[in-house]
């Protein structure tokens, strides 16, 4: 990471603390952190590194831009050439994931049956390639983008999967969060982006963006408030430590999400705290059948009074907001537009590219002070049309709601790690209405992790707390005793 000088930043009376002690600081906690978590969780598999890193990363900036050789101005510049350093990167991590994956008894006939409306969408999004006016950079995506999965299925298949999210997860905001304070505070070179329109200032900390900041504190905010309430029964006064360093992070989290200034992620973690609190209270228990038909009900009703009606904006105007949602409902007026196949789209993670990218920038008036500079759609099923029309944007349905029975059949055998998966599902069903893509950001991946679901190998044991892990899960129905290691 390339840190430039940056000023001494007040901290009492007259007092001030040198960037680089602050730095340090970071690094010397960050370290005895890691070192004696009260939370640490033994039994996780050191594998669990590689995810680690490859979320640290799409949750975050890419290493070219950490080390400086990529500016974050230059990011749009830089989608079609790529950039050397992270495709080197992005590889190594993906054949680190390979041979782990090969490494373990993963039944993949089970999991492609599974899985099979996932997979369907991932092969669809494959074959698009070839229609593709960009295909050679499509493929390097859709290669890239693969890598997420298969860290999904590197934490998926550790021993005890339970204990393997809450460590990825954990270790990702220790990583983070106060890296971001950091930035934003010591070194707002680094920290605080300006709008080139407007020349606001926009904290984004770790991040490339303050809708990306939004998302980590959405993920970290839900995160840490389910950890706590599903240990908080287990609570002992030797065993509490975990309690001190938990709402530590929450209001670091919060502070960070109020700098952040993310509508979306605000309104998003506060629906997703609620889905967590209603699961795990006695009513929710009681009255399971009830939230399971509430949550799309109501994400039906937003779209079709927000869109069919036009209430969205209204919406926005009567809390203070902007009524076009930032510039979003010019955007995909715009878009909409455009002459592309709707059956099939341009192509997998193509649309953004070459002459359309230039025409959407070249939209003149109103527009085009909105307009320049974007390479998002602003809106995640508008982007999966865009690039795989009516087909991929229906497969891609059909998965979020397989992914949604899944989530709710494990609700019926364990409300602990289903009550986060059904808040992340629910979370990113509404956040994709202003928020683009389903690819490569930190919080679909989140997501990911409850809507897959990993089968057990078959003739190997496990201990009482991996088929605990097991349960929560929902995996395979051998016999306890007789269900493989994941």
């Amino acid at each position: 990471m390339v840190i430039g000088p940056a000023p001494q930043v007040p901290i009492g009376d007259g007092e001030t603390m040198p960037p680089s002690l602050a730095a340090l600081i970071w690094f010397v906690l960050l370290l005895l952190l890691f070192r004696y978590d009260p939370a640490k969780e033994p039994t996780v598999s050191r594998a669990l590194w590689v995810p680690v890193i490859w979320l640290f990363i799409a949750g975050s900036r890419l290493p070219s831009q950490w080390f400086g050789i990529q500016q974050l101005d230059s990011q749009s510049a830089a989608l079609e050439e790529g950039n050397g350093i992270d495709r080197t990167i992005w590889l190594l991590l993906i054949v680190l994931a390979i041979g782990i994956l090969l490494s373990r008894a993963i039944p993949w006939a089970g999991f492609v049956a599974r899985n099979c409306t996932l997979i369907a969408y991932l092969c669809f999004a494959l074959v698009s390639v070839m229609w593709s006016d960009f295909a050679f950079i499509s493929f390097k995506r859709w290669i890239r983008d693969l890598g997420s999965y298969l860290m999904i299925l590197i934490v998926l298949s550790d021993p005890h999967p339970l204990e393997a999210v809450r460590t990825l997860l954990r270790r990702l905001a220790y990583l983070l969060i106060p890296l971001s304070i950091i930035l934003i505070k010591y070194f707002p070179d680094i920290g605080i982006r300006y709008d080139e329109w407007t020349g606001l200032a926009s904290s984004v900390g770790a991040t490339v963006s303050k809708n990306m900041l939004g998302a980590l504190c959405l993920v970290s905010g839900l995160f840490f408030l389910w950890d706590t309430l599903t240990r908080w029964s287990d609570r002992t006064e030797q065993r509490s430590r975990w309690i001190f360093v938990n709402f530590s992070f929450l209001f670091m989290t919060l502070y960070l999400l109020r700098l952040a200034h993310s509508a979306t992620s605000t309104v998003c973690l506060g629906l997703g705290c609620l889905i967590i609190v209603a699961v795990r209270s006695k009513f929710g228990r009681r009255h399971s059948t009830a939230l399971k038909v509430a949550i799309p009900s109501c994400f039906l009703l937003f779209i079709i009074l927000g869109f069919g009606f036009g209430s969205i904006s209204a919406l926005a105007e009567a809390l203070g907001r902007d009524p076009t949602l930032t510039g979003r409902t010019v955007i995909w007026r715009a878009l909409l537009t455009f002459d592309i196949n709707p059956l099939l789209g341009t192509g997998y993670s193509s649309f953004w590219l070459g002459p359309r990218l230039q025409k959407v920038w070249a939209l003149t008036g109103s527009q085009g002070a909105m307009l320049k500079g974007i390479d998002e759609a602003h809106d995640g099923y508008l982007e999966t049309y865009l690039n795989l029309g009516l087909v991929g944007l229906v497969l891609f349905c059909t998965f979020l709601s397989s992914s949604y029975r899944t989530i709710c059949r494990k609700l019926d055998v364990d409300s602990g790690f289903s009550a986060f998966a059904l808040a992340m599902w629910t979370v990113l069903i509404f956040y994709m209405v202003t928020e683009s893509g389903f690819r490569g950001g930190l919080l679909p991946n989140v997501f990911l992790l409850g809507a897959v679901t990993m089968p057990l190998g078959a003739g190997d044991a496990v201990s009482d707390e991996a088929a605990e892990d097991a349960r929560a899960f929902d995996l395979a129905a051998a016999p306890i005793g007789d269900q493989g290691t994941i």
